[in-house]
């Protein structure tokens, strides 16, 4: 499997709710997997990763990386049944099974899915360019697009309300092992 790459917004605010799931998307033809975390209370997308395959070892890896960025350690993270409550044992976390207060996440799948569907019936192109699009689209979706839910402000103007410095939008490069899998 190929090195994956993750884009986040970095921020110091410690989130208490983190919505974590994954969905289905088409480059070329070639289905891969869209993971996505967001919090639930300011709407900022905390972290979005593109893998081959869905499963245990990719949500542990997208796990990773976004623990790595934020500080998620009295987080409680609301999953479905997949294969999130094995990957949130294996880092300790907090986690459990909600399929109403992470519909957020499914609903940002949907806006991501409906903007994309207006051009193409998948993604045509490589994966950098796809990657390239999801970073831009997380900038949009946290820093342009007014949230009816936080009365017309941004995830961004919500963290900056918090007085939590908002730093940069972020593109890092990196292989992570599990089982001697790398990702």
């Amino acid at each position: 499997m190929r090195p994956i790459r993750t884009w986040s917004v970095l921020r110091t605010a410690k989130s208490s709710r983190v919505a974590v799931n994954e969905t289905a998307v088409t480059i070329n033809g070639e289905q891969s997997w869209l993971y996505a975390a967001i919090d639930v209370d300011t709407k900022m997308i905390l972290n979005v990763a593109l893998f081959g395959r869905p499963g245990t070892d990719p949500a542990v890896a997208f796990l990773h990386g976004l623990t790595e960025k934020h500080d998620c350690s009295e987080a409680v993270f609301l999953v479905d049944q997949y294969g999130y409550r094995t990957s949130i044992a294996r880092f300790g976390l907090s986690g459990r099974v909600n399929y109403v207060e992470r519909n957020l996440i499914e609903k940002w799948f949907h806006t991501l899915k409906m903007r994309v569907d207006r051009f193409h019936n998948s993604w045509v192109g490589s994966r950098a360019n796809v990657r390239e699009f999801l970073a831009q689209f997380m900038h949009y979706y946290d820093h342009q697009r007014p949230h009816q839910a936080l009365d017309g402000r941004t995830p961004a103007a919500e963290v900056l309300n918090q007085t939590v410095p908002l730093i940069s939008l972020c593109s890092t490069r990196r292989v992570i092992r599990i089982n001697d899998q790398q990702y």
